[in-house]
């Protein structure tokens, strides 16, 4: 079977404990060492230089499967010539970064972000960032039949990259806020982190503390890879709530969020307000346009209209609603710089966030780190962080459904819907196309009596097309669902059981 099953858009993916529901795991040690061995002659092509003169850093999450991963790559790899950095547990931002202060070739990082415990997957690095889709799927399909040639062993070097790369962090704090006491900037700060038994834990006792935040309200900040006390992800409700209540029982600040990986955070301000999804966007482009004024902000297409109002007119800048998928988002910002366009950050409602000024990474500890500074910063004039962004308009209601497609070629079954639907919208007199839509069908309603829109799409990889709702209008987003169900109800090979659930609710 071909590697290429594995692929989840720009990460390799799959199952790797034996559990009652997968009693035989798909990420084998046959299966990463092939794997991990032909992304290492792509990049001994990609770089010019001989295996034997690679040097690339391997790292991992919490994740039970972690470590047996990370033997079975190193064994391989290093056989082959190639000298190891080993990283231990260290965030995925940490091992894009020994590519620029180590001087690596490569990165790869063992991590399956927020997905379930028995999962884990594989992240690849150069100094240019992640690797595309394109490049991903060419590894995979080279790892099918592949011989992996053997040489002089390479060297393996343990190093705690995260103490080096905390101390970027602190530097960064330290100089963005210019205390008084320029060593101990946050004191005064009481800070919650929740690492969700991730390997976030580090921004607490490693940047914060040292710095002189009070960090005592923090919680689950020692690797677990179980997951025991949530998911570690900032859009599920139960881990926001559980850092929202450690923040207003701590009489905190701040508090912090990150998912499994530190790719992606989200934030509390001190009255239990959570910056996440469209506010977390609103707050990182307050941050990313200072000095960058008129600057384009990327976002993914399920951002707000109050969003969209607040970057463009409160702020001055230019917002481009584009697709779902951090890569994509990312992507088309780089494209944007690349073509003479201004574009300070690209940031998903997901949580991911990747700034100019920090090669397009997605990085939720800097993200944090810039909210930190700039909550510093508004704190010497007696403000909060939340003041930031008090012209955001939120939306009155908000849904979000997903209808899993029957058909097998789901692709082809999704576009058509929503060409469709398209062709529909653009016949009738009370809705309208969104102009500036890069993805799916986003169609408005300007009625009198209903404010609001939906936007229905593809899933990035899943034969699933998610549905969200948004309304100004109260019983707005129950109103756009009828609309919808009356335009796709019969259409064989689309499941609307959660649409009907939800009308009938």
């Amino acid at each position: 079977m071909s590697y290429l099953f594995l692929k989840s858009g720009t990460d390799v993916r799959g199952t790797a404990l034996v559990t009652v529901e997968h009693p035989k795991y798909e990420l084998t040690d046959k299966c990463v060492s092939d794997i991990s061995a032909s992304y290492i002659l792509w990049l001994s092509s990609k770089t010019g230089k001989e295996i034997s003169d690679l040097t690339v850093s391997i790292g991992h999450d919490s994740r039970l499967s972690g470590p047996r991963i990370k033997d079975a790559i190193t064994e391989t790899i290093s056989n082959m010539g190639v000298n190891l950095l080993y990283c231990s547990n260290c965030s995925t931002p940490a091992m894009f970064m020994t590519t620029i202060t180590r001087g690596c070739d490569g990165a790869i990082q063992i991590t399956a972000s927020h997905h379930p415990y028995d999962r884990n997957g594989l992240k690849f690095f150069t100094s240019d960032g992640g690797l595309s889709s394109d490049e991903l799927a060419d590894i995979l399909v080279a790892a099918d039949n592949i011989e992996i040639p053997v040489s002089k062993k390479g060297t393996v070097t343990q190093i705690d990259y995260i103490l080096e790369y905390s101390k970027i962090l602190r530097d960064m704090i330290k100089s963005g806020v210019k205390a008084e006491d320029f060593e101990h900037p946050l004191k005064g700060f009481k800070i919650a982190v929740d690492a969700g038994n991730g390997v976030g834990g580090f921004y607490a006792s490693k940047v914060l503390e040292p710095l002189g935040a009070d960090i005592s309200a923090s919680q689950f900040l020692e690797p677990d890879g179980l997951f025991p006390n949530h998911v570690p992800n900032p859009e599920n409700p139960v881990a926001m709530e559980s850092i929202r209540k450690a923040t207003l029982n701590g009489k905190c600040d701040l508090g912090v969020i990150f998912d499994t990986d530190v790719d992606r955070a989200s934030c509390v301000d001190e009255k239990g307000q959570e910056i996440n999804r469209n506010s977390i966007v609103a707050l990182a482009s307050v941050i990313a346009l200072e000095g960058n004024e008129g600057g384009s902000i990327v976002t993914d297409s399920v951002t707000s209209d109050g969003l969209h109002d607040f970057i463009e007119n409160t702020l001055g800048g230019k917002h481009i609603r584009f697709k779902r998928g951090y890569k994509n988002v990312i992507d088309e910002a780089v494209r944007r710089n690349n073509n003479g366009e201004n574009t300070p950050l690209a940031i998903e409602t997901s949580g991911h966030a990747a700034f100019k000024e920090n090669y397009f990474l997605d990085d939720g500890a800097y993200l944090i780190t810039k909210i930190i500074i700039k909550a510093a910063q508004v704190g010497k004039d007696g403000g909060k962080i939340g003041d930031c962004i008090k012209d955001l308009k939120k939306p009155l209601e908000e849904k979000e459904l997903r209808f899993r497609i029957l058909e097998n070629d789901f692709k082809a079954f999704g576009n058509k819907l929503i060409e469709s639907i398209k062709k529909a919208t653009q016949l009738s007199y009370d809705v309208e196309l969104a102009p500036d839509n890069y993805e799916g069908v986003r169609v408005s309603f300007n009625r009198s009596d209903l404010q609001g829109w939906f936007l229905l799409r593809l899933s990035v990889h899943d034969p699933v097309m998610p549905f969200n709702i948004e309304s100004d209008t109260k019983g707005g987003c129950k109103k756009i669902a009828m609309a919808f169900y009356e335009a796709v109800n019969g259409i064989k090979g689309l499941d609307i059981s959660s649409l009907t659930e939800y009308i009938n609710s």
